[in-house]
C-alpha cells in the first residue's frame, strides 16, 4: 500500500507550536477550589508525530477520576444551588452577567495555549482551531447580549382578567455537561456558558479528546464565579458521570456526542421523567445533486461538507445522492478534486487534511471501505484508501448500496459514499427510513422542482441548505435534529430557553398587593420582582 504521498514533515515543526514539555494535569475544580489530584492519571498522546520514525507524541496526562470524586462535584453543585436559594440561582441577571463579563476576558488571554492545544490534541487544521477559539468568545458575547434582550422583555408586568403576573425565566437546577472531541471548546461551551448564565450550578467533564485544552480556563472559571457553580471532573464518562446520574440529583443532562451514551446516561437515571435532556446527537446528513445543479459549485460545497475537519462533524455530509444524468461528471470531477487536497500537520500553510485523533480512526475506515468493496462498490479516485499510521485518505465509494455499512453507520471520517439515483422519491424515502434528521443539502436551480422539495425536506429534517454544505453555524440560527439526531435546540437565543423555565409571580388587583408590590419595587429587595432594564 502506498503511504508516501501521505507522509507529513515531522523534524519541522515551528517553534511557536512545539509542546516544551507534557502538560501533566494535576488539578481540577469543585466548590470553588483548584483541588490537587495525587491519584491514578491517564496519559494523553497525540497522533501527531514529533520526529522520526513515526510513534505517537506524549502532550500530558489528566486525573483518572472515579465515583469518590463525583459525589463531591455532584455535593458543591447541590450545596451550590441549595433548592433554588443559593447564591448564584437568586443572584440579580446584571451580576451573573458581571461574572460571566470577566470569565470571557480571562479566557481571551489563554487564546494561543487553548489554540495549540486544539491542534495537537485533535488535529484541527490552524485557521479552524483559531476560528474555533474566536467563534467561541464570540458565542459567549452573544449570549450576554441576547440574556440582556431577554432580561428587558422581562421586565414588565401583564394583566389579565384581573390577575397580574410577573414573568421570568428561571433555573432548572444541576446540570451536568458532557461535550464533543471534535468541537471540544465551541459545542461543550455551547451547552456550558447558557446552562450557567441562566442561574443553573454545573458539572462539566470534558472529552476523551481535546481535554487539555480546559487546563488554561481551570483558573479562570475558578476567579469568575461563586463557588461550587461550576465544577470540572476528569476521567472516563461510565466512572464519573455514571454515578452522579444514578443519583437521580441531575436536573439536566447536557450532552452532545453520541445516542449510546444519551440513552445509557438517561436509564440510570431513578426518575427520567424529572430529567430534562439537551442533547446534540449524531446525524448521516445527505447531498441530494439533481440534474439542473451547478456542478461547480456542487462539487465545492460537497467537498467542505464531507471533508471539512475531516468529516468528524455530526453536521458533515456522510452520504451523497448524485442524479444518474450528472453521475458520471460529478465523479470524475469530484474524485480529481478529493486527490488534490493537500494532507500535513495542523499547523502547515494550506492544508485540508490532517492526522486523525482517534488511533483506531483509519482501521474502522478500512473496514467500511473493504466492505463495500465486497458487496460491489468501487473506490472513485485514485488516492482513495490510502493509509499511514495516523490517516487514510479519503475514498469516494460507489455505487453505495443498503446492505453496506458505509450506508448504515455514520463514519465521522473521511469516507465519502455515493448513491446514484433516478427518481426524487428515493433519497426522500431513505431520508423518512433514516434514523438521524438533521440536515440535508439540496443542489439545483429549477424552482418548480424545488419548492415541492423542500415542503418535503423541512418536515424530514431542521435545516434545509440550498446550494451549501451542511453546517451548524451562525450560532444565532437553530440548531437541532429530528429522531435520533438531536433533543431540544441550541443557537444564542434558543439555549437560554432550553437551559430553563418559565415562572412567575401572580397577584390579583387589588389594593393590598398593588402597595405591596410597589414596595417591592422601590426598596429593590427582591431580585426577582423588578423593573431595573439593563442597557
Amino acid at each position: 500500500m502506498n503511504t508516501t504521498s501521505m507522509e507529513t514533515k515531522t523534524t519541522a515543526i515551528p517553534k511557536q507550536f512545539q509542546i516544551a514539555e507534557p502538560i501533566h494535569q494535576k488539578h481540577y475544580l469543585v466548590n470553588g477550589s483548584l483541588e490537587t489530584w495525587d491519584g491514578p492519571t491517564t496519559e494523553v498522546y497525540s497522533t501527531i508525530a514529533s520526529g522520526t520514525p513515526y510513534a505517537p507524541t506524549l502532550i500530558g496526562s489528566i486525573p483518572d477520576m472515579g465515583e469518590p470524586e463525583a459525589m463531591t462535584a455532584l455535593n458543591a453543585a447541590l450545596v451550590a444551588y441549595d433548592e433554588g436559594k443559593g447564591v448564584w440561582p437568586t443572584m440579580k441577571v446584571s451580576d451573573r452577567i458581571e461574572c460571566m463579563e470577566k470569565f470571557v476576558l480571562q479566557m481571551q488571554a489563554k487564546r494561543e495555549q487553548v489554540v495549540k492545544l486544539l491542534m495537537w490534541e485533535i488535529g484541527k487544521s490552524l485557521p479552524d482551531s483559531q476560528k474555533e477559539f474566536d467563534r467561541t468568545v464570540e458565542y459567549i458575547r452573544d449570549t450576554i447580549e441576547d440574556y440582556k434582550q431577554l432580561d428587558r422583555n422581562s421586565a414588565k408586568f401583564q394583566k389579565h382578567e384581573g390577575v397580574y403576573a410577573h414573568i421570568r425565566r428561571g433555573p432548572l437546577g444541576v446540570v451536568l455537561c458532557l461535550g464533543p472531541y471534535n468541537y471540544p471548546l465551541n459545542e461543550t461551551f455551547a451547552l456550558l456558558i447558557p446552562a450557567i448564565i441562566m442561574g443553573n450550578t454545573t458539572i462539566f467533564k470534558p472529552a476523551k479528546h481535546g481535554v487539555l485544552l480546559i487546563t488554561p480556563l481551570l483558573e479562570a472559571f475558578n476567579n469568575s464565579f461563586p463557588k461550587g457553580v461550576v465544577n470540572i471532573l476528569f476521567g472516563r464518562g461510565r466512572a464519573v458521570a455514571a454515578p452522579i446520574m444514578k443519583t437521580g440529583k441531575v436536573d439536566v443532562l447536557a450532552l452532545i456526542g453520541n445516542s449510546k451514551s444519551a440513552n445509557a446516561l438517561q436509564e440510570q437515571h431513578p426518575k427520567s421523567n424529572r430529567l430534562r435532556l439537551v442533547l446534540g446527537l449524531e446525524a448521516k446528513n445527505p447531498a441530494i445533486v439533481l440534474p439542473d445543479a451547478d456542478l461547480d459549485l456542487s462539487i465545492d460545497e460537497c467537498i467542505a461538507g464531507t471533508l471539512s475537519f475531516n468529516g468528524q462533524r455530526c453536521t458533515a455530509l456522510k452520504i451523497v445522492y448524485v442524479h444518474e444524468d450528472i453521475k458520471e461528471e460529478f465523479l470524475k470531477r469530484f474524485a480529481k478534486r478529493v486527490d488534490s487536497l493537500k494532507f500535513g500537520n495542523p499547523w502547515d500553510k494550506d492544508v485540508k487534511l490532517t492526522p486523525l485523533p482517534e488511533p483506531g480512526k483509519p482501521a474502522y475506515i478500512r473496514e467500511l471501505i473493504d466492505d463495500a468493496l465486497s458487496k460491489g462498490a468501487s473506490i472513485i479516485n485514485k488516492k482513495g484508501g490510502q493509509q499511514s499510521e495516523n490517516y487514510i485518505w479519503p475514498a469516494i465509494v460507489y455505487p453505495v448500496t443498503k446492505d453496506m455499512r458505509a450506508y448504515q453507520e455514520e463514519q465521522f471520517g473521511p469516507l465519502i459514499p455515493v448513491v446514484s439515483f433516478k427518481d426524487i422519491e428515493e433519497p426522500l424515502d431513505d431520508m423518512a427510513e433514516s434514523n438521524y434528521g438533521q440536515q440535508v443539502s439540496l443542489f439545483g436551480k429549477d424552482v418548480y422542482t424545488l419548492a415541492p422539495l423542500i415542503d418535503t425536506l423541512v418536515n424530514l429534517v431542521c435545516r434545509v441548505n440550498l446550494n451549501s454544505s451542511c453546517q451548524r453555524g451562525p450560532d444565532v440560527y437553530p440548531f437541532t435534529g429530528r429522531k435520533d439526531s438531536a433533543q431540544s435546540t441550541l443557537s444564542v437565543h434558543d439555549a437560554l430557553r432550553s437551559f430553563s423555565i418559565r415562572t412567575f409571580v401572580a397577584f390579583k388587583d387589588n389594593e393590598l398587593n398593588t402597595e405591596t408590590i410597589e414596595q417591592l419595587l422601590e426598596t429593590k429587595l427582591s431580585n426577582f420582582i423588578s423593573t431595573d432594564y439593563i442597557l
